[in-house]
């Protein structure tokens, strides 16, 4: 069942990705690769013979046009060596974390909220602010090079925030990606400031998005668990499936 849902998941969310406002995907007979914000190459069919070159071909392609790329490596990519190869073209490995899925017609999730957090729900530009503050609180990250996408990609309605409050002090925000086709939602950008944590806030936002995904028909939520989030996801349902790694490259 695992390589089905794999193969589904590789069709649906990483070769079929839609272009959207604010990003577009280029494909070529190998390769898929998201140009935006930030650029990513999604997908790669290869194998020994074509890995070394592709990935080069990959690096001129980026070092052309003097911007960066990220590389997303799935655990049941082939072949088992492109790490190797990534690395050997000065690709540096930025992070791994679990791929996890949820099957809802087989959960349901419910997560009740600490007294005095309420969360909402937002499909407007005004909640990206609250946004990039919970992202530098929680991860020390600026959310600054995303704004303007996202700015771009609401009125399409594929993506929803959820933000957790106490008062009007934003505490936990996440992201919830409903893709125009296929049966997964993703579930990203999920954080929440360090003074929160242990309370139930993130199991609740996991939650929330599930919910609504999967009212609005989506039978699978897909998410890339940290190590410290992937026992709360286990312990609601979600199964592990593969590994993703992030590969950063940037010209010189």
């Amino acid at each position: 069942m695992t390589q089905k849902l794999l193969n589904r998941f590789d069709a649906q969310v990483r070769r079929g990705i839609a272009a959207e406002p604010g990003f577009r995907v280029e494909r070529t007979h190998r390769i898929v690769r998201v140009i935006g914000a930030w650029n990513c190459i999604l997908h790669a069919t290869l194998d020994e013979s074509t890995a070394v070159d592709e990935v080069a071909a990959q690096v001129e392609h980026f070092r052309d046009r003097d911007q960066a790329v990220q590389w997303k490596v799935y655990g049941h990519d082939e072949p088992r060596s492109l790490p190797e190869v990534l690395a050997a073209a000065g690709f540096t490995l930025v992070e791994t974390e679990t791929l996890m899925v949820l099957d809802m017609d087989h959960h349901e999730l419910e997560a009740a909220l600490p007294t005095g957090i309420e969360v909402r729900r937002f499909e407007t530009a005004d909640a990206l602010a609250d946004v990039a503050a919970v992202a530098l609180a929680a991860f020390g990250a600026s959310f600054d090079g995303l704004i303007a996408e996202f700015e771009a990609r609401l009125p399409l309605g594929t993506l929803a925030f959820y933000i957790a409050y106490d008062g009007a002090l934003p505490v936990a925000a996440a992201r919830l990606e409903m893709p125009q086709q296929g049966e997964f939602a993703g579930l990203y950008g999920g954080g929440t400031v360090p003074a929160y944590r242990g309370r139930g806030i993130y199991r609740n936002l996991v939650a929330a998005r599930a919910q609504e995904a999967r009212a609005r028909g989506y039978r699978y939520v897909n998410i890339e668990a940290a190590s410290s989030s992937k026992p709360i996801l286990e312990r609601l349902g979600f199964a592990a499936v593969s590994v993703v790694s992030t590969w950063n490259w940037r010209p010189a």
